[in-house]
C-alpha cells in the first residue's frame, strides 16, 4: 500500500508544491525585476507555475475518484492543460524573455497554442480509444485507488501507444526542448560585461531544469514504450519535475545583479 500511495498520491502533491512556491517566488521577485525584465515574460511564467502546481496536485484524483471512466477522464482534463496551456504557455513567456519584451509576432503565438491544442486533442483521442476499463491498485480502510487500464477488452494495439506518446514527444517535450535551445542561446550570448553580472548564471539554472524536465519524461515514455504501459511509471517524471522545479526556484530566487543591492 506505502509505495502505491506515495506513487499516486504523495510524489504529484509534493511537485505540485514544489511549483505552488515558484510562482509565489516569480509574483514576489516579479514586482522589482520586471520593471528590469519585463512584466509580460514574468506574468506568462508565473501563470504557467501555477497550472503546474494544478496540474501535480490533481493528479491524485485520477485515483481516488472512482472506477472507469473517472480515471481517464481526469487523466484527459489533466494532460489537455498541460498539452494545450502550460506547455505553450512557457514557451511563449520565454519567447518574451529573449526578446526583451518586444512584441511577438501573432503568428508565433497562434503557432503555439495551436499545436499544443492538437496535441492534446490527439491524446485525448487515443485515451478514449484504448482505456476501457480501470483497476484497483490499492485499498485502504475502505478507500480505494483506482487506476486506467489500456485495452481491457482486447490485444494491446502498439500503433495507440506509439501516437500516445509521439503527441506528448511534441507536446511537452518538444515544446521545452524548444525552450531549452533558447535560454543556451541566450545564455551564451548574454554580455558578460552587462550590469546584470548574474544572468547567465540564472540561465543556466533554468536550463539544467528544462532538461531535467525532458530528459525524465523521455525516461518514462520509454519505459512505458519498452514494458508496460503502467500509469505508474510516471513516477520517473514526477521525480524529475521536482528536481527541476527546484532548479528553476533557484534560478528565480538568484538576483540579477550582485551589485547594486537596488537591482535585487
Amino acid at each position: 500500500m506505502f509505495p502505491v500511495f506515495l506513487i499516486n498520491i504523495a510524489v504529484p502533491i509534493i511537485a505540485g508544491v514544489v511549483y505552488f512556491m515558484m510562482a509565489y517566488e516569480v509574483r514576489k521577485v516579479g514586482k522589482i525585476r520586471q520593471i528590469i525584465f519585463g512584466e509580460i515574460g514574468y506574468k506568462k511564467v508565473f501563470d504557467a507555475f501555477v497550472l503546474f502546481g494544478i496540474y501535480f496536485t490533481t493528479r491524485p484524483l485520477q485515483n481516488i475518484i472512482g472506477p472507469y471512466p473517472w480515471p481517464m477522464f481526469i487523466n484527459c482534463i489533466r494532460q489537455f492543460f498541460l498539452m494545450a496551456i502550460i506547455s505553450p504557455a512557457i514557451l511563449v513567456g520565454i519567447f518574451y524573455w529573449d526578446s526583451d519584451e518586444g512584441e511577438l509576432p501573432r503568428a508565433v503565438k497562434i503557432a503555439s497554442y495551436s499545436v499544443g491544442f492538437l496535441m492534446a486533442l490527439i491524446f485525448i483521442l487515443v485515451n478514449i480509444s484504448a482505456i476501457d476499463s480501470s483497476k484497483i491498485i490499492a485499498s485502504f480502510n475502505g478507500l480505494k485507488l483506482y487506476d486506467a487500464v489500456w485495452f481491457a477488452g482486447g490485444p494491446p494495439k502498439t500503433e495507440f501507444i506509439l501516437i500516445h506518446l509521439v503527441s506528448q514527444l511534441i507536446s511537452p517535450v518538444g515544446f521545452f526542448i524548444l525552450s531549452v535551445a533558447i535560454v543556451r542561446r541566450r545564455r551564451h550570448n548574454y554580455p558578460s560585461d552587462s550590469i546584470y553580472n548574474q544572468m547567465s548564471l540564472k540561465w543556466r539554472y533554468l536550463e539544467i531544469g528544462l532538461e531535467i524536465f525532458v530528459v525524465s519524461m523521455l525516461v518514462a515514455g520509454l519505459a512505458a514504450l519498452l514494458g508496460h504501459y503502467y500509469t505508474y511509471h510516471w513516477v520517473i517524471y514526477f521525480a524529475g519535475a521536482i528536481i527541476s522545479g527546484l532548479l528553476e526556484l533557484k534560478s528565480v530566487k538568484i538576483p540579477p545583479s550582485s551589485v547594486p543591492k537596488d537591482l535585487n
